[in-house]
């Protein structure tokens, strides 16, 4: 049946963030894909809900296309006017999940295609340092609570 098979791949999904920091999901357009992780996060936020003290925690989610937007609106510049630092999305994203003191798991959703040029500056985020160097040389360390979801074609 098609259902044991979706159902097959949100377990997974979940299996996976347990065990590693950084997942990526690959398929077609229209594959299913944002549908799976969707039912992960409300499975796991229903599932603590039911029971606050049980394994289970509150997922949040913020989604970002990293292709449709420059390096320095991704991870954040130095302005050549003011000479001040401006966070991209994704570092004031991971900033500000790092600033929360809660149990709840958050992930960062990059959906479209990998380039080069902007995964390579998740390359110690994505290791055992967990770690997100930025160009003006800080560096924002991330909790376990954190996740990077790649969703790709």
């Amino acid at each position: 049946l098609p259902e044991n098979d979706f159902i097959q791949k949100v377990i997974q999904l979940y299996e996976t963030f347990q065990v590693r920091f950084g997942v990526m999901i690959v398929g077609p357009t229209m594959g299913g894909k944002s549908t799976v992780h969707t039912i992960l996060k409300e499975s796991m936020t229903n599932l603590h809900e039911k029971n606050p003290l049980g394994k289970y925690q509150k997922v949040k989610t913020e989604i970002l296309n990293p292709k449709c937007i420059s390096m320095g609106e991704l991870y954040g510049e130095v302005s050549a006017i003011s000479q001040e630092w401006t966070d991209g999305l994704a570092s004031s994203m991971m900033r500000r999940y790092v600033a929360e003191d809660t149990l709840e798991k958050k992930w960062v959703i990059f959906d479209g295609p990998v380039d080069a040029l902007w995964i390579e500056n998740m390359n110690t985020v994505l290791d055992d340092n967990m770690t997100l160097c930025l160009a003006n040389g800080e560096r924002i360390k991330l909790k376990s609570e954190l996740r990077m979801l790649f969703e790709v074609q």
